[in-house]
């Protein structure tokens, strides 16, 4: 890999860095956050739902503007408004007594903001590189990067809440800013070849998205669903963990956000090594992701049987190893198996699929019970294990194409 290509990667990995920050810091503060806004656990899993519902509407629109207009005129003016939406939470947690409501606005905002900029990226690496092999090992380093910022999200969101609980809304700015530089600076996006080309109408848009899902339909929805399932799988165990590590065994703070991490500290470790060693094997992407999801339903039906606290970190690390081997291959699949003038709109609807695992994890944990809670993540872990095994099916021959059959 070229040298300013390594530096091109390494800005784009600073994006899905500071989306997760963003987010996955909270989870942590929620129970502060209960305590101080007076609300319920329901209400306070919405702070992170709300923020997910605006993107799984609007990052669609996001791919189809970054394909029409480019990939940076989208991001950076997305991450000054994700910076905005955490001045707006910051501000309404600081100065109002019952800022709540205004609270949720402010992540609304963020939200809009996360929709143009994460799902992006994911097609400007797909831009940037010709040989496949290297559109793999691009990334996998980008989803490192956000599961990296999942590893650092609890630690550093412990941190800055034990010394004032409103400040991780008030850091959201700062590392867009942060992003925002990288971004401008080092990130050269390869123009277009065809520079006279008319722009697509959003008819003629829709028409040729329409024609691709119903040629592509299968294969990708079970990329879609499997998306889905890993998200809800990761943020549901992150908020009844981080609820029963500090009303069951009271444990908060650092140490509790140091508790968190463990789990995602594999899933990074476990991002990074697939999108590594995995190349352009889509055959071994196709096993990888059966293999992950069948380990992440499996490590957890001892849960029903423990209460220790270590035990339950040990096998929710070894979920998080199922999904940390799965998510690299679905990002390389979908990217490599679209043409590029279409990547941006069909990347970001496989990420808004992934949002909605976010924004109904939390909220269907706080309502359920820790048996119901694991009955339905080890059945859903299984039903994408068989999506997988069922729909993708890559041609072996064909080295340089994604070739799904159509079954």
């Amino acid at each position: 890999m070229e040298q300013k290509k390594k530096w091109d990667l390494f800005a784009l990995s600073s994006i899905p860095l500071v989306m997760t920050l963003g987010n996955s810091m909270l989870i942590p503060v929620l129970p502060t956050m209960e305590k101080k806004l007076g609300i319920t656990g329901f209400q306070s899993s919405m702070i992170i739902t709300v923020y997910s519902l605006v993107a799984i509407l609007l990052i669609p629109i996001a791919g189809y503007l970054s394909d029409r207009f480019g990939r940076k005129k989208i991001i950076i003016p997305s991450l000054i408004i994700a910076g905005i939406g955490g001045i707006i939470s910051g501000w309404a947690s600081w100065q109002m007594k019952d800022g709540y409501w205004i609270v949720l606005l402010g992540r609304l905002v963020q939200g809009i903001g996360a929709a143009g900029a994460f799902p992006v990226v994911i097609p400007t690496v797909g831009d940037m590189f010709e040989d496949e092999t290297e559109v793999t090992k691009g990334l996998g380093l980008i989803e490192t990067s956000n599961t990296f910022g999942k590893v650092l999200s609890p630690v550093l969101g412990s941190l800055l809440a034990a010394w004032i609980w409103f400040i991780p809304f008030f850091s959201i700015p700062l590392f867009s800013i942060i992003a925002i530089l990288l971004m401008f600076f080092l990130v050269k996006v390869p123009k277009k070849e065809k520079k006279d080309e008319k722009a697509q109408t959003i008819k003629e848009f829709t028409k040729e998205i329409k024609e691709i899902l119903g040629k592509e339909g299968k294969w990708l929805s079970a990329i879609f669903v499997i998306g889905i399932v890993s998200m809800f799988i990761l943020f549901g165990f992150l908020f009844f963990l981080s609820n029963v590590l500090e009303t069951k065994y009271k444990i908060d703070g650092v140490l509790k956000g140091l508790y968190l991490a463990m789990p995602l500290l594999f899933l990074c470790a476990t991002s990074f090594l697939t999108g590594k060693f995995i190349g352009k094997n889509r055959t071994m992407m196709k096993w990888a992701i059966v293999a992950g999801m069948l380990l992440g339903a499996g490590a957890q039906i001892p849960i029903f049987f423990t209460e220790g606290k270590w035990m339950l970190l040990i096998f929710l690390s070894l979920a998080s190893i199922g999904i940390g081997a799965a998510l690299p291959c679905l990002d390389a699949l979908i990217t490599e198996g679209i043409e590029k003038e279409h990547r941006g709109t069909i990347t970001s609807i496989y990420s808004s699929m992934r949002f909605i695992g976010v924004a109904a994890g939390p909220p269907i944990v706080a309502l359920l019970s820790k048996g119901v809670t694991f009955m339905i993540l080890i059945g859903i872990s299984a039903v994408s294990a068989f999506f997988a095994l069922w729909l993708i099916k890559p041609e072996p021959q064909e080295e340089g194409k994604m070739q799904p059959k159509i079954t």
